[in-house]
C-alpha cells in the first residue's frame, strides 16, 4: 500500500514537474518573441512604409526568430524525453529510495534525482547572448587587427615617436609634475624572500622612517605587504607611531596593498583575491589604513580580471607598466594612455576603473622622466661618479648646485613636457625608483635633495608654468580627477576593454615561455589552492559547531587558525610575478616550493580535525589527541620536488571507516580510488549497503604489478561542502570486480606477468583500441595509443579529436628561449619515439583507460563508466620527463575537424573568456596565451573544451587546433636578469579534462563580432571537478575506539545554483593575534554561461535563479545572526549595511558577506 502510495505520488510530482518547465520554455519563448520588437520609422520616406534599411533589420530578427524557434523546439523535445524518463522509472520500481548498485541509480539515495535537462531561468540565457562590442571606444580586439606590430626606430624613444610641444601651451593652466618616489621589492628572484629582507628591505623601511620625517614635502610609496609585515613585527611601538604619522600627513602611502605584486597570467581568482584580502586585513588591523590606487609596474602583462577585482575592494585608481610596445605607441599617438578600463561583459560602466598605463620601455629611472633615456639617467641621482651603478649612456648624472640648476631644471622639464604630450591633461606622473632602491640613507639624500633643489628653482620661476613637487601615487591620482572634472565637459579618458597578453619588450621577444617555465609548481600551487579552500570551508563551519558545544578548550581552533594563515601567505607568496611564473633562481625556486609543500601538509591537519569534528554523532565524544590524528589522509608527498603518492590503508574483517569531503558546493557523484593492501575487498556505504566497485592494479614498472598493493575505485555520492561516510571491508574471496588488462609491447621480449587480474600480453596491435560509455565512446590507435576520434551517442556523431606530440626547439639568434621568453626555431616537429610504445589497457566496470609508455613522458587518457559529469567528458593524465633533453619544449597538441580559423578563447584566472586570434602577421611565440583552467575551439556545430589542473602556455596555431606547452628545458639565460636557464625540471604531472558540446542556435559569424564569450554550465561544473577533487580521509586505526559517526554531514540546505560558486567561506581573525573571531567573509562569484549547448543528462542537481539565493536557505543547521555586504577584502562595508535577507548578485559579478553563523 504504502509503495504504491509513493509511486502515485511520485509520479504525480514528476508530470507536475515536467509540466511545470514545459510552461517556463514557453514563456521564455513568449519572452524572446516580446523581445523582438520592430523599430517604428520615425520618418517614413516616399515610397513605402519600411525603408531598406529596415527591411535588412526585418529580415535579420525573422532568421533570429527561426533560430530561437529551432532552439526552443530542441529543448522541449529534451524535456519531454526527461519526463517520459522519469515516468518510466516510477514504473519500473526505480523511483523507489533503494540503494542501487548502478551510479545513476545512486542519484536518488541522498539527492534526489538530478535533471535531465538543466532548468535554466529564461533570464539567466539572455546575458551571455548579449555582445558589449561597443560599450568601449578601444577594443583591444580591435586594435590587434588594426596594429602592424613592426618595429621602426623612433628616435631617442626607440619604440615610440618624435614628440614636440608649443612653449606656450601651459600659459593659461601650468604644467603639474608629481614624482614618486618607489622601491620595487620582490619578495623572491635572485635572493629568497628572507635574504632580500635581510639584506635589503628592511634598511628600506628603516630608512624611509628617518628621511621622511626630515622634511614633510618628502613622499615615498609602498606595495608589497608580506615584506611590510614582516619589518612591522620587528620594530618598536615608537617607530610604528611615526609610520601611522606619515601615513596621516600623506607622505607614505601604501600602494594595491596585496600580499604581493601578484603575476597576472598564470594566477588563478582565488588566490589573487585571497593575497588582496591577507594584505588588506593586515593593513586594516595594524595600521588602519584603506589602499586607494593600485600599482602593477612589473607583472608581465596585464589582466582586466585584476582590473575588476581593484574595483570590487573599493580601490579607484591603477597604473600598469609592462605592455606590448606596440599598443604602448598605438595608445601614446592617440594620447589614450589614461582609459577607464571596463570588462568585456560590462553594460553599463559599473567596472570602470581609471587605468594609467606608463608609455616607455621600462620602470626605472632612465625610462621613466620622459622619452629620451639618454637624459632621464642624468637625474638618477645614485648613479652619481663613485658609486656602484652608472649610465650605460656615459653621460653621468651630475650634483645640482647654484651654478647649473638653471641649465639641468630646463634639460629635465624638456622631458617633463614631452611626456605629458602623450597624456589628456597637464599632470604628468613621474616615478623615481627601480628594484631594491634607497636601501642606502645615501641614496635617499643623493635623489631628494638634489629633486628639491630643481623643484625650487621650477616652483620660483613662473615663465617656466610649472609646478614640481614629490608626491605619491594618489597625490597625481587626485590632482588627476580635479583636471579632469573641470568644467561641465564630459570625461577626457576613454574607455578600453580587453587584456594586455602576450607581451613583447622588444623586437620578437614575446614572454609566452612563462606561462609554461616550472610547470611542477604551477601544478602544486593549483593543489595548496584546493587545499586552502576546502580548509578554510570545513574550518570555519567546524568553528561554529566547536562554539555551539563548548568544545573550544579541546579543539585545536588557535593552533590551526595559524595554519591557515600561515598557508593563506605561503600561496600568497607565490603569486609574487617571479614565483609561480617560474623566473626565479633556483635555490629561490626550493624556498617557494618548501613552503607550499610545508604548508599543505599542514592543511591536511586542518581538514582532518574539522572533518572529525563534523562527522561525529555526538560532539561530547570528540577528544583531539595531537599525537593520533583521528583522520589520516589517503596521499603523502615525501618532499617539496617529488610527486605525491597514495598512501596504503590495511584491511581487516573489521571496517575501515573512510570519510570523503566534497570540496565543490554541488551534490557530487565522483568515483573515488584509494589503495589497499588486499584485491578481495567489499566497500559499504555507511548503512552497510554494497557499492559498485573496480579493483584496478598498481603497476611498479611499465610490465610489473604490485602484489602487495591493489587500488580500489568506487561511486560516491557526497552532499554539497559535505562529507560521506564509507567502509572498506576485507572479504574472503573477489566481491569486487576487478579490471582486465591488455599490455601491448611492440617489439620488446615476451614476459609473463604474475597477478590475481587477467593480463593478456601481445606482441602488438594494428587496428583501433576502443572504450565507450553511455555517452561517448573513443577510439585510439593500435600503435601509438593516442586518441583519434569520440563518437557522441546523443547524437549520434562522430568527431575526430586526435591527440599528438610534439617538440620545440629555441632559435640559434644571439638571444634564445629562457624562463621569460619563448623564442623556438620555427614550426614544432613532431615527437618521434627512439622505440615504439608499452601500451596498457584497462577494462572495468568503472573506467577504462589506455596508458602510453614512451621515453619522455606517460600519456594517459580515462573514459569512466558513471552517470552524470564524470562520464561526460575524458580524463587526461601526462607524466613528464624531459631532464634529460637540452633546450626542448614538448607540447600535447589536439587535432579536430572543429572549423575554427583563427579563432579561439582562453580564460583569464578562471574568471572569465577571452576571445583570441591566431595572427599571421605576428611572430609564433606571439600567438601563445595564457591558460589557467579553460581553452577551447568552436563553430557552429560544436565546441570542444581542454580543462587544465595547471597553468600552462596554449595555442591554435590552426584551424582546429589546440595545443599546450607541458615543460620547458633551456640551458641559457634568456637576458631579462634571472642569470640562469630552465635545467632544474622535475618529473612533472599535468591533468586535463576534455569535453565535446553539441551547440545548438548559434550563429558564428555574428559571433566572431563579440568581444564575449561563455563556457557552458557544464564546463564550469567538469572545471570545479576538476580542480577540487574529493578528498579521503580514513580513520585512523590506532584511535582509542571509534566513536558512532554521521552518515553523512550536508551543511546546504542543497546544491548551490549552478551559476553560483563559494570562492570561499574565509574566518576573520579574532583580537588576539593568531586566534579566530566568531565572523568570517563569504566569497561567491555568479559565472556567466552560454545556454545554448544540447547537455542532456548532465547530472546536475542544480537550477539557475536569476543570482538570488534566500539567506535563510543556504545553511541546513546554522543560524545566520548577521550577513553584511562589504567590498571584496572587507575594507568598506556597503553603505546600506544592515542584515540582508537576500543574496543578489548580477552575472559574472562577486561579492563579499561579513557573516556570523550560529
Amino acid at each position: 500500500m504504502c509503495k504504491n502510495t509513493l509511486k502515485m505520488r511520485l509520479s504525480r510530482q514528476f508530470t507536475i514537474f515536467g509540466s511545470a518547465i514545459f510552461c517556463v520554455v514557453i514563456v521564455s519563448l513568449y519572452l524572446m518573441l516580446d523581445h523582438v520588437q520592430f523599430d517604428h520609422p520615425k520618418n517614413v520616406k516616399k515610397g513605402g512604409i519600411f525603408p531598406n534599411a529596415q527591411l535588412s533589420i526585418l529580415h535579420e530578427k525573422i532568421d533570429h526568430l527561426e533560430r530561437l524557434l529551432a532552439e526552443n523546439n530542441e529543448i522541449i523535445s529534451n524535456i519531454r524525453d526527461s519526463v517520459i524518463n522519469l515516468s518510466e522509472s516510477v514504473k519500473d520500481n526505480r523511483g523507489d529510495f533503494d540503494t542501487s548498485n548502478s551510479s545513476k541509480g545512486l542519484s536518488s539515495e541522498i539527492f534526489g534525482s538530478s535533471f535531465s535537462v538543466i532548468p535554466i531561468e529564461p533570464e539567466d540565457c539572455q546575458f551571455a547572448s548579449k555582445g558589449y562590442t561597443k560599450a568601449s571606444n578601444l577594443q583591444m580586439l580591435d586594435i590587434y587587427n588594426i596594429l602592424p606590430f613592426d618595429n621602426p626606430d623612433g628616435g631617442v624613444w626607440k619604440q615610440g615617436f618624435d614628440i614636440t610641444y608649443n612653449e606656450h601651451e601651459w600659459d593659461d593652466e601650468p604644467l603639474q609634475v608629481f614624482v614618486v618616489p618607489h622601491s620595487h621589492n620582490d619578495p623572491g628572484w635572485l635572493k629568497t624572500f628572507d635574504e632580500y629582507y635581510k639584506d635589503q628591505t628592511q634598511h628600506i623601511l628603516n630608512n624611509m622612517v628617518v628621511k621622511l620625517q626630515e622634511d614633510v614635502r618628502r613622499k615615498f610609496i609602498w606595495s608589497e605587504i608580506s615584506f611590510f609585515s614582516k619589518w612591522w613585527s620587528t620594530i618598536d611601538s615608537q617607530k610604528k607611531d611615526a609610520v601611522k604619522r606619515l601615513c596621516e600627513l600623506g607622505q607614505f602611502e601604501i600602494t594595491t596593498g596585496g600580499w604581493v605584486m601578484t603575476d597576472e597570467a598564470n594566477t588563478h581568482i582565488y588566490a589573487m583575491i585571497d593575497q588582496l584580502f591577507e594584505g588588506h586585513q593586515w593593513l586594516e588591523r595594524n595600521l588602519g589604513i584603506k589602499p586607494r590606487s593600485g600599482w602593477a609596474i612589473d607583472p608581465f602583462g596585464h589582466t582586466p580580471t585584476m582590473a575588476y577585482l581593484l574595483k570590487q575592494t573599493g580601490i579607484s585608481n591603477m597604473l600598469i607598466q609592462r605592455v606590448h610596445y606596440s599598443v604602448k605607441k598605438y595608445l601614446a599617438k592617440q594620447r589614450n594612455l589614461e582609459f577607464f578600463w571596463r570588462q568585456n561583459w560590462d553594460q553599463n560602466g559599473n567596472t570602470d576603473i581609471l587605468c594609467q598605463m606608463m608609455p616607455f620601455y621600462s620602470y626605472d629611472v632612465p625610462h621613466t622622466c620622459g622619452p629620451d633615456p639618454k637624459i632621464c639617467c642624468q637625474f638618477d641621482f645614485k648613479r652619481l661618479p663613485g658609486g656602484r651603478i652608472s649610465c650605460p649612456w656615459r653621460i653621468p648624472p651630475i650634483e645640482i648646485h647654484d651654478d647649473n640648476v638653471q641649465e639641468r631644471a630646463k634639460l629635465i622639464l624638456d622631458q617633463y613636457r614631452k611626456k605629458s604630450k602623450l597624456y589628456r591633461t597637464k599632470v604628468v606622473l613621474i616615478p623615481l625608483g627601480d628594484d631594491f632602491r634607497y636601501d642606502q640613507l645615501s641614496e635617499w639624500d643623493q635623489q631628494f635633495q638634489n629633486y628639491q633643489k630643481l623643484f625650487d628653482y621650477m616652483n620660483s620661476h613662473p615663465e617656466l608654468h610649472v609646478k614640481a613637487q614629490f608626491g605619491t601615487l594618489s597625490d597625481y591620482f587626485d590632482a588627476l580627477h580635479k583636471a579632469a572634472d573641470s568644467g561641465n565637459s564630459p570625461s577626457p579618458f576613454p574607455v578600453l576593454s580587453g587584456d594586455f597578453f602576450t607581451y613583447a619588450d622588444r623586437d620578437d621577444h614575446y614572454w609566452s615561455g612563462y606561462f609554461t617555465s616550472r610547470p611542477f609548481y604551477k601544478r602544486m600551487d593549483r593543489v595548496l589552492e584546493s587545499h586552502l579552500r576546502a580548509a578554510e570551508i570545513l574550518y570555519s563551519l567546524a568553528l561554529v559547531g566547536v562554539q555551539k558545544s563548548n568544545k573550544m578548550a579541546t579543539f585545536p581552533s588557535s593552533e590551526n587558525y595559524k595554519l591557515l594563515k600561515e598557508a593563506r601567505r605561503n600561496l600568497g607568496l607565490f603569486q609574487h610575478h617571479d614565483a609561480i611564473t617560474g623566473t626565479a633562481k633556483e635555490w629561490v625556486v626550493v624556498d617557494y616550493g618548501t613552503r607550499l609543500f610545508h604548508s599543505i601538509m599542514n592543511l591536511k591537519k586542518v581538514i582532518g580535525d574539522s572533518a572529525h569534528f563534523l562527522m561525529l554523532k555526538d560532539k561530547e565524544n570528540y577528544k583531539h589527541v595531537p599525537s593520533t590524528p583521528f583522520l589520516q589522509m589517503d596521499d603523502s608527498q615525501a618532499s617539496q620536488d617529488s610527486l605525491p603518492q597514495r598512501t596504503t590503508i590495511d584491511l581487516s574483517l573489521i571496517p575501515r571507516f573512510l570519510v570523503l569531503y566534497n570540496p565543490t558546493d554541488q551534490n557530487r557523484i565522483s568515483v573515488v580510488t584509494v589503495q589497499i593492501n588486499s584485491h578481495k575487498v567489499r566497500v559499504l556505504t555507511a548503512s552497510g549497503q554494497p557499492v559498485e566497485a573496480q579493483i584496478s592494479a598498481v603497476w611498479d614498472k611499465p610490465t610489473a604489478v604490485s602484489k602487495e598493493v591493489f587500488q580500489v575505485s568506487f561511486v560516491a555520492q557526497i552532499s554539497a561542502l559535505g562529507l560521506g561516510l564509507y567502509q572498506l571491508v576485507k572479504a574472503p574471496d573477489i566481491k569486487t570486480v576487478p579490471a582486465d588488462y591488455t599490455v601491448y609491447l611492440n617489439g620488446r621480449e615476451e614476459i609473463s606477468i604474475d597477478s590475481p587480474f587477467k593480463i593478456n600480453v601481445l606482441k602488438s596491435h594494428a587496428g583501433d583500441i576502443t572504450f565507450e560509455n553511455s555517452n561517448l565512446k573513443a577510439w585510439f590507435s593500435g600503435t601509438k595509443g593516442f586518441l583519434e576520434k569520440i563518437n557522441t551517442k546523443e547524437d549520434k556523431r562522430e568527431h575526430q579529436i586526435n591527440i599528438q606530440f610534439w617538440w620545440y626547439g629555441t632559435t640559434s639568434n644571439r638571444d634564445k628561449s629562457g624562463a621569460y621568453l619563448f623564442l623556438p626555431n620555427g614550426e614544432a616537429k613532431p615527437y618521434v619515439p627512439s622505440e615504439p610504445p608499452i601500451l596498457r589497457i584497462t577494462r572495468g566496470p568503472l573506467f577504462s583507460e589506455m596508458v602510453c609508455i614512451y621515453q619522455h613522458f606517460t600519456h594517459s587518457v580515462r573514459l569512466n563508466n558513471v552517470y552524470g559529469i564524470d562520464g561526460l567528458s575524458l580524463e587526461i593524465s601526462n607524466i613528464v620527463d624531459i631532464r634529460g633533453e637540452i633546450n626542448q619544449e614538448i607540447a600535447m597538441r589536439l587535432i579536430t575537424d572543429v572549423k575554427s580559423n583563427n579563432q579561439f578563447y582562453t580564460d583569464l584566472n578562471d574568471f572569465q573568456m577571452q576571445p583570441r586570434q591566431t595572427l599571421s602577421k605576428l611572430p609564433l611565440q606571439a600567438n601563445f596565451y595564457p591558460l589557467t583552467t579553460t581553452a577551447y575551439i568552436q563553430d557552429n556545430d560544436v565546441r570542444v573544451t581542454l580543462h587544465s589542473a595547471q597553468s600552462l602556455g596554449v595555442a591554435s596555431l590552426k584551424s582546429g587546433q589546440l595545443e599546450v606547452i607541458m615543460d620547458r628545458r633551456l640551458v641559457q639565460d634568456d637576458n631579462r636578469g634571472l642569470g640562469q636557464g630552465l635545467k632544474d625540471n622535475k618529473i612533472t604531472a599535468n591533468l586535463f579534462r576534455v569535453l565535446l558540446e553539441r551547440r545548438i542556435g548559434v550563429d558564428m559569424q555574428d559571433e566572431g563580432n563579440k568581444a564575449v564569450n561563455y563556457p557552458s554550465l557544464l564546463s564550469h561544473k567538469i572545471n570545479s571537478n576538476l580542480n577540487h577533487p574529493v578528498i579521503p580521509m580514513v580513520v585512523n586505526p590506532n584511535v582509542d575506539g571509534i566513536p558512532p559517526l554521521l552518515n553523512l554531514y550536508s551543511p546546504l540546505m542543497s546544491s548551490m545554483p549552478c551559476d553560483m560558486h563559494i570562492l570561499n567561506l574565509r574566518t576573520i581573525e579574532g583580537k588576539d593575534e593568531g586566534s579566530p573571531s566568531d565572523e568570517a567573509a563569504l566569497i561567491i562569484h555568479r559565472m556567466g554561461f552560454d545556454c545554448r549547448f544540447l547537455n542532456k543528462n548532465t547530472g546536475l542537481f542544480c537550477s539557475t535563479t536569476r543570482g538570488k539565493i534566500p539567506v535563510h536557505n543556504l545553511f541546513r543547521e546554522l543560524k545566520i545572526q548577521h550577513l553584511i555586504p562589504s567590498t571584496l577584502t572587507l575594507m568598506h562595508t556597503a553603505q546600506d549595511h544592515n542584515n540582508t535577507r537576500d543574496i543578489e548578485l548580477n552575472p559574472m559579478g562577486i561579492s563579499t558577506f561579513r557573516i556570523q553563523l550560529s
